[in-house]
């Protein structure tokens, strides 16, 4: 990949478009989509099911090829990896210890086996969770669980990070600390993040811009910038009319509809 300039964004995506066939018949995910992150910027990519929100985050990884367009990763040389990927599933390994389940990503690398956790050992210090390093993922939170796989990610030292609904299966209070938590971290780390959700006030609250992706294939139907300072008053009136466009622009003509979105 190629190292960055101060011209070159570090995510640069253009006239992306994804198809894949099944049984003869073709399924058009992606048409025509267009985007340009930024080193450090917190992007929230909001949509409907289905509209190819987590499918972007393969391409991204090099897990799906497109069908046409391209996909520029200009990531930042210091960091040891391009991307890291954070799941809505923490995924842990039940037989594994909780600083052995952050130094996984670490095995195939040149560190020994010390060096590898005293990596994770750091990276748990970053998500606040140095203390429970020696316990087994079934004595931990769901919202613990979800740092321990922030702090999987991290411990990789990547450029970019990739986040897929990781917050989405947690209840109201555990959700809302771990959003905090994920601003301190991009704050303290510099990190580019890359964050899918379905929650309008998340995305509000979390990013520096949202994309809206909407239709069949998906496209951008909308790129907004939040202009709310740091930190941002959850439920205030700007976020709340903020969160109307970006409903509308998701519900535009062309996508799907949906009565349900989080406001």
């Amino acid at each position: 990949m190629e190292a960055v300039t101060k011209l070159d964004p570090v995510i640069d995506i253009r006239g992306l478009a994804l198809s894949f066939e099944q049984n003869g018949q073709r399924t058009d995910v992606l048409r025509g989509l267009d985007l340009a992150v930024e080193q450090g910027e917190f992007i929230a990519l909001v949509g409907a099911s289905g509209v190819g929100k987590s499918t972007l985050l393969r391409v991204l990884m090099g897990l799906a090829a497109p069908t046409a367009g391209t996909v520029q990763v200009h990531p930042d040389p210091a960091a040891e990896r391009p991307m890291a990927l954070v799941f809505q599933d923490a995924r842990l390994l039940p037989w594994r210890r909780v600083w052995s389940n952050v130094a996984f990503g670490l095995e195939k690398t040149s560190l020994n086996k010390a060096e590898r956790r005293k990596r994770a050992m750091q990276a748990l210090s970053v998500v606040g969770l140095a203390d429970l390093a020696e316990r087994w993922p079934w004595q931990l939170s769901g919202g613990q669980r979800q740092r321990v796989s922030l702090a999987r990610a991290l411990a990789v030292r990547p450029s970019i990070l990739l986040m897929d609904e990781p917050f989405s299966a947690l209840d109201v209070a555990t959700r809302e600390g771990l959003q905090d938590e994920l601003i301190r971290v991009w704050r303290q780390m510099g990190k580019t993040i890359v964050f899918v959700t379905h929650d309008i006030d998340e995305a509000i609250y979390l990013a520096d811009r949202i994309v809206a992706l909407g239709g069949k294939p998906g496209e951008v139907k909308a790129v907004r910038t939040v202009d709310q300072p740091r930190p941002r008053k959850r439920g205030s009136i700007a976020m709340q009319d903020l969160a109307a466009l970006v409903k509308a622009d998701i519900s535009a003509e062309g996508a799907p509809q949906r009565d349900d979105w989080v406001i």
